[in-house]
C-alpha cells in the first residue's frame, strides 16, 4: 500500500513539474520583443534595421545590418535568448556607405577617329627609276619616296620618305617623221608604319607632238594650274632642266633627248593630286 502511494506522489511531482516548465517558457511574443529590445540596445547592432518573428521558439531575421559584425551579433543575441530553439539569420549587410557615396566614374574617351587625306592633297614624290615615252610600258609599275610630308590639319599625317607606288597609264613613242610621243602616269599607293593603302590620283600626262611641241597636264579632277620643274636636289642626272609650265599639276625634272622623247630622270619630282580622299587609321596613343 505504502508503495503504491508513493508511485502516486512520484507521478503527480512529475506533472506538477511539467506543468510548472511549460508556464514559465516565453511565448513567441516575448521573445520577439525580448531579442528586437536587445538588438537595439546593443552599440554594434543598434544602427541596423532588422525584422524579428518567432514562431515556436524558432526565429527569423531578416532586414539589413551596417557590417558583417553587426550581422553576426545580431545572431548570436537571438541564439542565446531564453525559450529560443533555432535561428533563420536572412539579414543582408548594406553596401559601404562610403562606397556608394562615390560619384559615377566619368565616361570613357571617345575612341580616336580615323584620319581622313581629302581629295585635292597635293603628294609631290621622287621616282626610283627613269621613266620615258619610249623606254617605259603601259601598265608597268614604278617606286617613288614621298619628298615632301603630306599635312591635315597642320598635323603631318604620311611622312616624307614614305614608300609610294605609281603606274604607267600610257607610254607611247614619238615617231621621227609624225605622231605624238605621249607618257600618262598615275600613284596607286602609299605605305605609311609598313601598311599600304591605296591612291587614287589625277592622271599626269606629257605629250609631244609632231615637231617637238611639248606639253604637260593632268586629267582626272586634277585642279587647274602647275608646273614642270627641272633641277634635281643634289644636281646629278637631270639637273638644270627648265621651267615649263603646264595646265595641271607640277611635274619636275621632265626633259626631252635628242630624237624628242619624253624621259623623266631618277630622283626626278612629280606633283600628283588626290582625285578621292584616303582613309588611314587614328594615331596612336
Amino acid at each position: 500500500m505504502r508503495v503504491h502511494r508513493k508511485s502516486i506522489s512520484i507521478a503527480f511531482l512529475a506533472a506538477l513539474f511539467g506543468l510548472l516548465m511549460a508556464c514559465s517558457k516565453p511565448s513567441d511574443n516575448t521573445i520577439t520583443k525580448d531579442v528586437q529590445t536587445k538588438v537595439a540596445a546593443d552599440p554594434d547592432t543598434k544602427d541596423s534595421q532588422v525584422n524579428v518573428a518567432a514562431k515556436d521558439g524558432k526565429i527569423t531575421l531578416t532586414g539589413q545590418v551596417k557590417t558583417p559584425a553587426a550581422q553576426q551579433k545580431v545572431e548570436q543575441i537571438a541564439r542565446e535568448e531564453p525559450g529560443v530553439s533555432g535561428v533563420d539569420d536572412e539579414t543582408a549587410v548594406q553596401p559601404d556607405a562610403a562606397q556608394a557615396a562615390q560619384p559615377a566614374a566619368p565616361p570613357p574617351p571617345p575612341p580616336p577617329q580615323p584620319i581622313v587625306v581629302p581629295a585635292g592633297t597635293v603628294f609631290t614624290v621622287r621616282v626610283g627609276q627613269a621613266l620615258s615615252s619610249n623606254g617605259s610600258q603601259s601598265g608597268q609599275g614604278f617606286s617613288a619616296t614621298l619628298a615632301k610630308p603630306v599635312n591635315v590639319g597642320g598635323v603631318t599625317v604620311i611622312p616624307a620618305g614614305s614608300a609610294v607606288r605609281g603606274t604607267v597609264v600610257t607610254a607611247k613613242a614619238k615617231g621621227k617623221i609624225k605622231g605624238e610621243g605621249e607618257l600618262t602616269l598615275a600613284l596607286t599607293a602609299v605605305t605609311v608604319l609598313g601598311q599600304a593603302y591605296d591612291l587614287k590620283t589625277a592622271v599626269l600626262n606629257n605629250t609631244i607632238k609632231g615637231k617637238g611641241t611639248r606639253t604637260a597636264k593632268t586629267t582626272g579632277g586634277g585642279a587647274a594650274g602647275g608646273a614642270l620643274i627641272g633641277g634635281l636636289a643634289g644636281g646629278g642626272k637631270g639637273a638644270g632642266i627648265g621651267l615649263l609650265v603646264g595646265a595641271g599639276a607640277g611635274l619636275a625634272g621632265g626633259a626631252m633627248t635628242g630624237n624628242q622623247q619624253i624621259e623623266i630622270p631618277v630622283e626626278s619630282a612629280l606633283s600628283f593630286r588626290l582625285s578621292a580622299p584616303v582613309t588611314l587609321p587614328p594615331p596612336s596613343q
